[in-house]
């Protein structure tokens, strides 16, 4: 037995037994003639006391950082406890050991405040994994499996697994594509979602599926991407919106409540998409604070039915307004004190290449009802009362006002407001806001190509009012420039979003289940008949036998994980992460293969601009 105890089990009520631990080596601390090793594995830490008579044997067989040591001892009670560990107050007094394999020196400390910067730690990942934080990322992650993986057996879900190797089909991001050695000249494709499967899995009547699984997507990366991910993939049978919005609030609560002992009992607040572009510049907004975006010119075709604010900002002979596409507005509470320094900080952080504005304009609402603002000159008080009345600021507020081409201002105002928010402390890490934002446009027009393409993917129905439009309608677009007016870009989505804090958590949507509306989908995203049997033939097969309607939802598990956790990366969270290359720094790939390789698989390998 290497073991009787875990390095974290030992209490005071164990003292006078006589254990046997097994673990690595945190520190050692000579005093005189005795020494104190912490001796750490995954469940914790606990002191070891060498007293004098095992000073020769510590002289004849050194102890050093991270060596694999196994020890027997008494427990006793410590002398000077420590109660920040929990096992703080007892030690092993040791009676004999075992050094069961040496270590090297590591290339940066293993605890908490490491030394060693991200590129070494992800080199010798398995070490980075031996510190307690990593070892609290991943244990998170793993609770979180099991919360949702307990939910959804109770409510009747199974756990199927689809298949890796798959045919390659248009969904919204690269492949990453496997040649077949059997089949030469021929790929399979690793499945950015298992997507078409779970569909397919209703059609076959397992009502309830899902499935934590991994995803892959070759595009660039960021602190919230990784080329594979995973996912909480989930479909149900016979079901309407708002039996899915339920099932997976359901699943969320019980989430907050096994992993962070949060009992989240609070409505969670619906939202259209036109409603979160409109109110707060982005799809995922952060609802943990107000500061909502006022537009105070007409707004475009793009947001309709909205009421003209154009009078309050008109006739005054400023041309960064009087020229924009539009101007948002917003209001940042108790802030009117700020001095010219820290307007002009903002005004440079807008004008970063990140957000690309060429400027910023403030109006200070003080608290003796006064208005000071960067265009007083051609704002009389009057004027700028009204455009405080619009953002519904009140004394001792800060509007901050950007103006400019529409989406790109939007996106800037938007940035702005969350960077106001965390430089305000809104942002708090412990606290946790959940909205579903729904009604989602089904198409987007890319100028490129000049066609329609899918928002989430081709299998997304549409909102059941706007079916007949799309059956109705031709996707021709005769005048790109005048898009927006053609029947496609109003029809809505029956699709729905939930957000965590300012993240997209999960999207899904009900799905089309007629092959006829279906196929009208693949051929206003430009497939002609062939292409639609070429890529998707198989489905469009099955929805001839009795194919029910279903719906679904897939979460980002690993983003889930990582907002739980307080970071804003999700590598924090992976085991055995890529690097924002794209590159597994500890294995060193991906890497080339040798020729033989390439003979079996019938490749020729031609590396252009070489």
């Amino acid at each position: 037995m290497f073991r009787s105890h875990t390095c974290g089990a030992l209490r005071l009520s164990d003292v006078n037994s006589k254990v046997t631990l097994a673990g690595w080596v945190q520190t050692v601390r000579k005093f005189g003639s005795i020494s104190f090793v912490d001796l750490r594995d995954r469940y914790g830490i606990t002191q070891l006391l060498f007293a004098e008579s095992l000073q020769s044997l510590l002289d004849d067989q050194p102890l050093g950082r991270e060596f694999v040591l196994q020890v027997t001892g008494t427990v006793t009670e410590r002398s000077n406890k420590n109660p920040q560990m929990p096992t703080g107050d007892v030690e092993i007094a040791v009676e004999k050991f075992i050094i069961l394999n040496k270590s090297i020196t590591p290339p940066f400390t293993i605890q908490d405040d490491t030394d060693g910067g991200d590129d070494l730690r992800m080199k010798y990942r398995f070490l980075d994994l031996r510190r307690p934080a990593v070892k609290k990322n991943l244990t998170l992650r793993y609770e979180v499996g099991r919360s949702a993986r307990n939910y959804l057996h109770e409510q009747q879900f199974m756990d199927i697994e689809t298949p890796f190797l798959i045919k390659s089909t248009p969904e919204g991001a690269r492949d990453f594509v496997v040649p077949s050695r059997m089949n030469p000249g021929q790929f399979y494709a690793l499945p950015q979602s298992p997507q078409t499967f779970k569909q397919l899995l209703m059609v076959s009547g397992y009502d309830r599926y899902y499935q934590i699984v991994k995803c892959f997507r070759d595009e660039d990366l960021r602190a919230d991407r990784q080329p594979e991910f995973t996912q909480i993939d989930c479909e149900m049978c016979f079901v309407e919106q708002e039996d899915i919005l339920m099932m997976f609030e359901g699943l969320l609560r019980r989430i907050f409540k096994d992993v962070k002992g949060i009992d989240y009992t609070e409505t969670i607040q619906r939202m259209s998409w036109e409603e979160a572009m409109w109110t707060y510049g982005n799809d995922k907004p952060d609802i943990r604070f107000e500061m909502k975006l006022c537009n105070l010119k007409f707004p475009s075709h793009a947001f309709p039915g909205k009421s003209s604010m154009e009078a309050r900002i008109s006739d005054a002979g400023f041309k960064v307004f009087d020229d924009a596409e539009t101007v948002i507005a917003f209001a940042v509470p108790g802030c009117s004190e700020y001095t010219r320094k820290q307007t002009d900080e903002l005004t440079e952080w807008v004008k970063r290449p990140q957000i690309g504005m060429n400027g910023m304009v403030f109006i200070k609402c003080n608290a003796d009802g006064s208005f000071k603002s960067s265009i007083d000159k051609f704002y009389e008080p009057q004027k700028l009362e009204a455009i405080a009345t619009a953002v519904n600021a009140k004394a001792g507020d800060l509007i901050l006002i950007l103006a400019g081409n529409e989406e790109k201002t939007r996106k800037a105002i938007s940035d702005l407001r969350l960077y106001m928010g965390q430089q305000l402390g809104l942002r708090k890490v412990d606290e946790f806001k959940l909205l579903w934002v729904l009604d989602f446009p089904l198409f987007e027009y890319a100028e490129e190509g000049n066609r329609w393409v899918a928002r989430h993917h081709p299998f997304t129905s549409p909102h059941p009012a706007d079916i007949e439009k799309m059956i109705g309608n031709s996707p021709e677009i005769r005048n790109p420039s005048e898009y927006l007016k053609h029947p496609y870009a109003q029809i809505k989505a029956n699709a729905y979003d939930m957000v965590l804090n300012g993240n997209e958590i999960g999207g899904g949507s009900i799905r089309i289940f007629q092959k006829e509306l279906q196929q009208k989908m693949f051929a206003a995203l430009g497939m002609d008949e062939a292409e639609q049997q070429n890529k998707f033939g198989f489905l469009l097969g099955a929805f001839e036998y009795g194919a029910p309607p279903h719906g679904g939802i897939a979460f980002g598990f690993d983003r889930l994980c990582a907002i739980l956790g307080g970071s804003e990366s999700i590598r924090d969270f992976i085991a055995f992460p890529k690097n924002n290359s794209g590159r597994d720094m500890m294995i060193d790939a991906p890497s080339g293969i040798d020729q033989q390789q390439f003979d079996e698989l019938q490749i020729k390998l031609n590396l252009k601009n070489q």
